[in-house]
């Protein structure tokens, strides 16, 4: 009995056959689009294709013409500083924030509602808003000497050599509230037994956050860290709206480098070559991640 029972059961790829059925569309355009774009997009970065693209291979050409290009290195360089600067303080700043909203303040709803509302807003937005604010004729500069500091002087985005901590500035302020809200979510849900064990074990409260509650959250933090990273590599928007990529070419980024090369000097192979180099270091923050997540687990079981 307990064999025809066994032999009258669904087999593993009839179950849920409604569910796999309906993701067949996904799953196709994940291959067609994503894949089958990703894989055309390497493939023409090794053609010398200008206005359409085209058939005539040239081996490595584009990627030593984007190498020694001068603009693509400043936006190398600028990616670097944007991307190491914010990591650093997105992620400390969101946990001490998320740190001190998770100790029961008053108004915390609204604080909360503060802190995370810039992430609501485009960065184009963003970029708008802080290129009023750092504007020297009527931003903060002027402001400042107003009240009578006339000396003062804060222009960054004028400034070609600090332009790119202007542009920080911003993104700071745009992508903290949501490292805040990760990071008090998984303060949450930390057992109040640790937190009262702790407490009764006589351990200072910066240790309990760093020796016990930070590694219990590794999973938040890689999380964090793979959207942070992820947002940095894309960067766009926010230096079309800040700074035009100026002053000159002092804060141009991959991605403008990208959108300039492929629409402006209607070069397909260059930026081709340009967009599989970001790709490359998509895929180099995405493999360390899925290993930590799941190779790590496979091991464990």
């Amino acid at each position: 009995m307990d064999a025809m029972a066994r032999n009258k059961r669904p087999s593993n790829w009839f179950r849920n056959a409604n569910a796999k059925i309906a993701a067949i569309p996904m799953i196709l355009t994940v291959l067609v689009v994503f894949v089958g774009g990703t894989l055309w997009t390497v493939l023409y970065s090794f053609t010398n294709s200008k206005l359409l693209p085209r058939e005539k291979f040239v081996g490595f050409d584009q990627y030593e013409r984007l190498w020694s290009s001068s603009k693509w290195l400043i936006s190398i360089e600028n990616l670097a500083i944007y991307g190491v600067l914010s990591l650093i303080f997105v992620m400390i700043g969101g946990f001490l924030l998320a740190a001190l909203l998770d100790q029961k303040i008053r108004f915390e709803n609204t604080f909360r509602t503060i802190f995370l509302y810039p992430f609501a807003l485009s960065f184009i937005v963003t970029g708008l808003a802080w290129q009023w604010i750092l504007n020297p004729d009527f931003g903060v500069q002027n402001v400042v000497r107003s009240l009578g500091w006339t000396s003062f002087a804060f222009d960054p985005l004028y400034n070609s050599d600090i332009v790119i901590y202007g542009v920080l500035i911003a993104g700071l302020w745009h992508e903290t509230g949501l490292i805040m809200c990760l990071m008090l979510a998984g303060l949450r849900g930390i057992d109040e037994d640790i937190w009262k064990a702790c407490r009764i074990d006589g351990i200072p409260t910066w240790k309990t956050y760093v020796f016990v509650v930070i590694p219990m959250m590794r999973g938040i933090f890689i999380t964090a860290l793979v959207l942070v990273t992820s947002g940095i590599i894309k960067v766009y928007d926010l230096i079309v709206a800040q700074t035009g990529g100026g002053p000159g070419i002092a804060s141009e980024v991959p991605a403008k480098y990208v959108y300039d090369t492929m629409f402006l000097s209607q070069n397909l192979g260059q930026g081709f070559a340009a967009s599989t180099m970001m790709l490359l270091t998509v895929v180099i923050v995405v493999v360390p991640w899925a290993y930590l997540e799941f190779g790590g687990k496979g091991r464990r079981v």
